[in-house]
């Protein structure tokens, strides 16, 4: 399904690029790290989402049955999508993918709840953009319900502009270097 779809004509960032370390507002030192593709992160993720709130579930996703997250999974962590996971410890707290679309990403992300609030989102987001940028990416983009206010702050924070807003999803996109050497 290819749309045409708007981004922003300025580039955004430099964002920094994992892996990254920093403590969190709740004083936990957090890793942010590209997946590996070992079972125990893919186990670890998979515990994470088991234990996701069905409020904070958007769009269908994260599914909600066990078997369900591990199929979702399985399509993500593939070898096209970029992924990145925020650990406290061995524990996933977060996780960001990019997945391909046509000639751009769509961009989701995910932050269990008992770490939401603490600065984890920001860095979990911007490391997948540096990520991403090394990899190649240009454009990025993603949905969010209009009502969600702390995402559509942090998305905007970051750099990513309004694209569409005609539904009660709002689209959002941001321009990456994309594969530059430039120092960042």
């Amino acid at each position: 399904m290819s749309r045409n779809r708007q981004y922003p004509d300025e580039v955004a960032g430099p964002f920094e690029r994992p892996p990254i370390v920093f403590v969190d507002r709740e004083g936990r030192e957090i890793e942010i790290r590209p997946h590996d593709g070992s079972d125990e992160e893919y186990e670890a993720l998979a515990s994470m989402y088991d234990a996701f709130d069905s409020a904070d579930r958007a769009q269908g996703i994260p599914p909600s049955e066990p078997r369900r997250v591990r199929e979702w999974l399985d399509n993500i962590l593939c070898e096209d999508c970029l992924n990145v996971v925020a650990w406290d410890g061995d524990d996933a707290a977060g996780h960001a993918t990019l997945v391909p679309d046509d000639d751009a990403y769509e961009l989701a992300i995910f932050v269990l709840q008992a770490y939401q609030e603490a600065g984890i989102g920001t860095h979990l987001m911007e490391g997948l953009l540096g990520y991403g940028a090394d990899a190649g990416a240009e454009k990025v983009w993603l949905t969010v319900e209009r009502w969600n206010k702390p995402a559509v702050g942090l998305y905007k924070k970051i750099g990513f502009e309004v694209s569409d807003a005609e539904s009660f999803e709002m689209e959002m996109a941001i321009r990456l270097a994309g594969g530059s050497d430039e120092g960042g």
